[in-house]
């Protein structure tokens, strides 16, 4: 066994955890209340299930669907379309979420660069576009005859002019090189133990988003996973304490589990069984350890400068 086997965290389910969780995902054939949905996860096809559930329960609304690539999701493939045939289908699961949200709802939508092009004018067509986010994926593989793919986009929309937005419960805590002094005294930073500090306004370039790998206890062997500390960004930012979060293709769960920490009501629906149960897994730990990589005391840190801090302290 490697050194670096020996540290592998990755989340899965031996065959009796798999039987024993898959007992508590929920499935529905009838309609459904919010009471009976918060906290669970559903097992099924969105747009089998859709028609199932409440009206106007969505304070915010993350929406990660499979991008328009051919793709194997542990034996439900999605293979791509050409391109009307993906803004219809993207069209077909908006109009069915639509009902779902409440009038001051936000509504974030993960993409590539690729399905960018094809979702906004559906988006457009429907809710406010606020702003785009790009964040830098730095997993992306190498290419020979083009740009190395490492960014991924996450369109911010509302229902109305009226949202919410908290944007001092995720400011960036940046180390400054070059400290500035107004009368002696420290401009926009603080001096601390190991260096000085500035918390920074977020920008629409996140660059500090570190993507889950065999050595974080959050990874699991989802192909497309979603780090936390991406969606404690957006969950903090547009949702206030048990404000309902909803994530229709949730797979991995991550949404779920950063809801949970976060004090945020949830659900989430997915079509593969095995990704509902390493959820499941994942928010039974969460509930004991709330603990989100790259955020802590409040801020959040960039990419690996948390670490170093904890590690020059040891």
């Amino acid at each position: 066994m490697t050194t670096s086997a020996s540290r592998n965290r990755t989340l899965t389910c031996a065959e009796k955890e798999y039987r024993d969780l898959a007992k508590s995902i929920l499935r529905i054939g009838e309609s459904v209340s919010i009471e009976q949905i918060h906290g669970q996860l559903i097992a099924g096809d969105f747009f089998d299930i859709a028609a199932y559930l409440p009206g106007q329960f969505v304070d915010l609304l993350i929406l990660d669907p499979p991008y328009n690539l051919t793709k194997d999701y542990h034996g439900n493939r999605f293979r791509e379309l050409d391109k009307p045939g993906y803004v219809l289908w993207f069209g077909r699961v908006i109009d069915l979420l639509i009902p779902m949200l409440k009038p001051q709802s936000t509504i974030y939508v993960c993409s590539d660069w690729k399905t960018s092009s094809l979702v906004l004018p559906v988006l457009e067509d429907r809710f406010l576009v606020q702003n785009r986010i790009t964040w830098e994926r730095e997993k992306g593989r190498g290419a020979k005859r083009n740009w190395k793919n490492n960014t991924e986009d996450i369109w911010f929309c509302t229902s109305s002019r009226d949202y919410y937005f908290d944007v001092d419960v995720v400011k960036l805590k940046r180390k400054v090189l070059a400290p500035y002094r107004f009368e002696g005294k420290p401009k926009d930073w603080v001096a601390e133990e190991d260096g000085n500090y500035r918390l920074t306004y977020p920008s629409n370039i996140w660059t500090d988003i570190t993507i889950p790998f065999w050595s974080m206890p959050e990874n699991t062997p989802h192909p497309t996973q979603k780090p936390e500390k991406l969606l404690a960004k957006l969950i903090l930012a547009s949702s206030r304490k048990n404000d309902f979060v909803f994530d229709p293709f949730i797979g991995s769960g991550t949404t779920a589990v950063v809801a949970e920490k976060l004090g945020r009501q949830w659900s989430g629906i997915d079509i593969n069984m095995e990704y509902l149960c390493w959820a499941r897994k994942r928010i039974g730990s969460a509930q004991n350890d709330p603990a989100i990589q790259g955020y802590s005391g409040g801020v959040f840190w960039e990419r690996n400068s948390l670490l170093q801090r904890l590690n020059k302290h040891d």
